[in-house]
């Protein structure tokens, strides 16, 4: 009796920190999270380029990371949810922030908007 083989594309998840548990950073208010995501941004590009990315956080609000989604032009960048759900797996996130830049500065309900 011949069996037939199955080959199918393996799937990894894989997220590693460089930073002790306890020196993480951790969010208690929005401007917590809005100075974690303006450190963060490149100065440089700041003023030119639309940008979205997303600060992932454990159940004690601890920093785990900040995730690049997208990145545009002048006038809008294209954010694909599927990114944000696969970097918030990857790094075993419970909690996320979002941040959009377009120039100007302010935080709202979680959302944390960047305008000028």
């Amino acid at each position: 009796m011949k069996q037939n083989q199955i080959t199918i594309s393996e799937v990894k998840l894989i997220y590693r920190t460089k930073i002790k548990a306890s020196e993480r950073l951790k969010v208690k208010c929005s401007r917590d999270a809005y100075d974690i995501f303006l450190e963060n941004w490149d100065p440089d590009s700041i003023e030119h380029t639309e940008e979205f990315k997303i600060l992932l956080m454990n159940r004690s609000n601890s920093v785990l990371g900040i995730f690049p989604v997208s990145k545009g032009g002048l006038s809008g960048t294209v954010t694909d949810v599927r990114l944000i759900y696969q970097a918030a797996i990857k790094a075993n996130a419970s909690g996320i922030i979002v941040c959009h830049y377009v120039k100007k500065i302010y935080m709202l309900s979680g959302v944390c908007y960047l305008y000028k």
